[in-house]
């Protein structure tokens, strides 16, 4: 079972993109974030003609995330619990039952966090956006925790907005007081790990040179001014599926990309 995540950047603006990248790569499951659209709007049959089950959780302009799945779908949820407030389209999961195993399966967009505000004393404040995003991170923790009780595989991927050590970005010095890197956000990321989940990516691959965005601005992707903040995280069960991992780099070189690459776990499910 091929399970990708991918940050699309706006699905109708860049949906030749996307039903290139399926035909090519051809994964089981997609876990879509940023589609950018209302759930009526989402281009479904055009991604239903490759023969994928579509289910969304869209929001008018910004946000959304959606999963695609070549695999029977069972028990779709939509939302984060923890705050019945957020009328953010941020998350959304399923069960997907494969040939030998179902995978709970969870597509998240984490909040960016920017702009900080710092207090007098240089700290940053957990107020505006940057305490939304470290609440939503806690939200995230608590579910995270309910998926290692239930002892079944299951992940949380997608686009974290955080680069969790100074060698998943090109340039960290840039990005100190920066939400993705502010040592609370980095906290709270090995926080989640700390509940027993694995980072799919760093169980194989070690090392700096390894990026899942490339900004638009000011030529990052043909200088490799890169950030890794797109991640797979596997319950313990899932973990011990794994058969292999990758960062699916040459779709930034393509036409008309999206600023993130996809993100891919494969397990033997």
């Amino acid at each position: 079972m091929k399970i990708a995540t991918f940050n699309i950047n706006g699905v109708k603006a860049r949906l030749q993109t996307l039903l290139d990248w399926l035909e090519r790569d051809a994964p089981d499951v997609v876990l879509l974030q940023e589609i950018k659209s209302v759930d009526e709007g989402f281009p479904r049959e055009a991604v239903e003609d490759l023969g994928y089950n579509v289910e969304t959780h869209g929001q008018k302009g910004f946000n959304g995330v959606a999963i695609l799945s070549k695999l029977p779908l069972e028990d779709v949820t939509r939302g984060l619990p923890g705050d019945e407030s957020d009328e953010q389209a941020r998350w959304i999961e399923a069960t997907v039952v494969g040939n030998t195993h179902a995978v709970r399966v969870c597509g998240l967009y984490l909040p960016n966090g920017n702009p900080v505000e710092f207090g007098a004393d240089g700290k940053p404040l957990a107020t505006g956006k940057y305490g939304y995003k470290l609440g939503w991170m806690q939200r995230l923790a608590d579910r995270g925790a309910e998926l290692i009780a239930s002892e079944m595989p299951a992940l949380m991927a997608g686009d974290y907005n955080v680069i969790p050590q100074a060698e998943d970005a090109a340039r960290p010095e840039a990005w100190e007081n920066d939400a993705l890197y502010l040592y609370e956000s980095r906290a709270a990321f090995r926080r989640v790990l700390n509940l027993g989940f694995t980072e799919a990516f760093r169980a194989r691959v070690r090392g700096p040179g390894h990026y899942s965005f490339w900004d638009y601005q000011a030529r990052s992707w043909e200088r490799d001014n890169g950030i890794r903040i797109d991640h797979v995280l596997l319950t313990p069960q899932a973990a011990d599926l794994m058969t292999d991992v990758g960062i699916s780099r040459d779709e930034r070189g393509r036409e008309k990309p999206s600023d993130h690459v996809p993100v891919w776990v494969d397990l033997a499910a």
